[in-house]
């Protein structure tokens, strides 16, 4: 176990820096026997998809099946994640910078495509650093640029290949490189090496004594430039504390056994069988692969998963191309061809661009019945569907028109047609937008109807305010009745009190409560007033003819009553003094006889 023989610690840091996503990402695995440390840099700008996440992870995906310290191993690493980025770049192409350092804890192997890079340790000073696949890592090889310059120059990011490339993919691998006790890997993105210079690196390294520490230091440096713009870091450190060691060998006994050996297979013919058979052994292997990815995709491609039909396709393709299997190779390109149509075409509906999806779907229909995986009804179903989404697409925009034509109500007649198609359809996301236009339509509609019925009973209101002051308080009450009832229905609480409030004053000047008198006669106090008067203080009796002395007058229009007043039958009691009637409470004569006292006099 080469693993509990030796002591390795690894310790990391990665920010998002001013930005909001961190497009950064390292992971690293130790197996007993060897470990993985991979950082990438992603370079796209795609939303949703992580391509430097989405790269070291297939990288030690990879690693975890088969690891191995080869360069071939390796390559097959690097592009297996290679061809997955490339896959899966559909709206963006997405592109990475990525470093791989492969150890069996005695020995490394390190490899790059991008400008990620490694900083190799050793007593304090730098052993090696990894060398950048950009313009001016080819300036300085040419002697056009100096070392201390590379981390600062304008062309330090124009990469010459990288993870994702749509062309020729060339990593660079390095060869095995022994480890020694107490070596330290800095793994890091330009976010790092770019702030840092390396007698910073070396000041941090001497100040730490655990990778924590220096990548803690580390990011103290980058912040503590204060630049107004600080990109995404990461930063890896592993501490090799002790490497296993390994037994020496007999490199002479070694030498002098390999040379038996290739002189006897020389003489025997052994070479060449030994070639042959690696070879036969390396054709049935692919011709395995090429057969259990062609059994992938014939299974995804019936359950209508045709992206991964697509990918299981390729890769038999590619096996059948090594194999130079020209029948299979011919087959699968078929098969990938219907794959890769369907696919578009689900891609443009999605884009909306239904006229191209039912081209794809269309091209992929021409073909797909020479492949039994492939269901020909499925593709037609597509094409049926993709024809209804963009019928519905049409009575959609209509829709919208008459919206801006402010018909609301046709635009909500032209959407419930809408969803019926989409209904129909089974265009879910489809029948969610028109569901939602649709509402956001009857909104406006409800908002009209709530603005003319206000205004109609803003109108009554006034009406009835109107009919106030001509004192026509019938017609005030119905006036304010019926916009007191137009209120209650587009719920204005307020106004309707409001109307409450002015009906009652309405009804109290139409209907005014007499007010009750102490005398026996209080209920016919009221005799005699105009039918206009409003109340008991706007009344101003009319002044009384002269009455002949020793006569009644029954025709006299009586006074207010006052506070303690009272008649009986037409009879009346007054007193006056320095000419203004006051009620002082006299009592009424009996058989219509009026008793009037004078000052300074008597009559009767």
């Amino acid at each position: 176990m080469r693993k509990e023989n030796s002591d390795f610690q690894t310790a990391f840091v990665s920010e998002a820096g001013s930005f909001v996503d961190n497009r950064d990402y390292f992971a690293f695995v130790e197996l007993d026997d060897m470990a993985c440390y991979v950082i990438a840099d992603g370079l796209d700008q795609d939303r949703e998809l992580r391509s430097a996440e989405m790269a070291v992870s297939a990288i030690l995906e990879s690693f975890m099946e088969k690891p191995s310290l080869s360069k071939r191993s390796i390559r097959r690493y690097l592009e297996t994640a290679h061809e997955w980025l490339k896959f899966e770049s559909r709206r963006v192409r997405l592109k990475a910078s990525v470093l791989v350092v492969v150890t069996n804890y005695t020995k490394m192997v390190w490899a790059s495509c991008g400008n990620a890079r490694l900083y190799h340790f050793r007593g304090g000073r730098l052993n090696l650093r990894s060398t950048d696949q950009s313009l001016s890592q080819l300036l300085l090889e040419n002697g056009k640029l100096s070392e201390d310059r590379i981390s600062s120059h304008e062309e330090r990011g124009n990469l010459l290949n990288y993870m994702g490339k749509p062309d020729h993919f060339d990593p660079f691998i390095s060869k095995k490189t022994p480890l020694a006790d107490g070596d330290v890997l800095l793994l890091c993105t330009p976010g790092v090496w770019e702030q840092v210079e390396l007698p910073e690196m070396l000041d941090a390294l001497a100040e730490s004594s655990d990778p924590a520490a220096l990548t803690d230091t580390l990011e103290e440096i980058v912040l503590s430039k204060q630049r107004q713009t600080v990109s995404n870091y990461t930063a890896a450190a592993v501490y090799a504390n002790k490497t296993f060691a390994e037994k020496p060998k007999n490199r002479k006994k070694w030498i002098l056994r390999m040379a038996v050996v290739l002189v006897t297979l020389m003489l025997a013919g052994g070479g060449v069988w030994y070639m042959k058979a690696k070879q036969a052994q390396i054709l049935a292997q692919t011709a395995m692969q090429m057969a259990e990815y062609e059994q992938s995709g014939d299974e995804y491609a019936s359950a209508g998963d045709y992206a991964k039909a697509l990918k299981a396709y390729s890769e038999a393709k590619n096996a059948a191309s090594k194999l130079k299997d020209k029948l299979h190779f011919q087959l699968l390109r078929g098969k990938q061809q219907v794959a890769q149509a369907v696919t578009d075409g689900d891609g443009y509906v999605k884009d909306g661009s239904y006229d191209m999806a039912v081209n794809s779907y269309t091209k992929a229909l021409k073909d797909a019945g020479k492949y039994k995986p492939f269901k020909p009804e499925d593709i037609q179903a597509k094409i049926d569907r993709s024809g209804k989404i963009a019928e519905l697409a049409e009575i959609i925009k209509d829709g919208d028109k008459k919206v801006q034509a402010q018909d609301y109500s046709g635009a909500l007649k032209t959407y419930e047609k809408a969803k019926n198609a989409a209904i129909e359809a089974g265009y879910e996301s489809g029948q969610k937008q028109i569901e939602k236009k649709m509402a956001e339509t009857q909104e406006k509609i409800d908002g009209i109807e709530r603005e003319t019925k206000t205004l109609q009973a803003d109108n009554l209101e006034k009406k009835g305010d109107r009919s106030m002051a001509a004192m026509d308080y019938a017609g005030a009450i119905e006036a304010y009745g019926l916009a007191q009832e137009i209120y209650q229905e587009i719920d204005k609480l307020e106004r309707v009190l409001a109307m409450e409030r002015k009906i009652s004053k309405a009804d109290e000047k139409l209907h005014p409560v007499v007010p009750a008198g102490d005398g026996p006669g209080a209920g016919t106090a009221a005799a005699g007033f105009p039918s206009g008067a409003d109340d008991w203080g706007s009344y101003e009796p009319e002044t009384p003819p002269a009455v002949p002395t020793g006569k009644k007058d029954t025709a006299q229009t009586p006074a207010p009553p006052q506070e303690g007043s009272g008649s009986v039958s037409g009879a009346s009691s007054s007193r006056t003094e320095k000419g203004t009637a006051k009620d002082d409470g006299g009592s009424s004569g009996e058989n219509g006889q009026t008793d009037t006292e004078t000052e300074g006099g008597a009559s009767s």
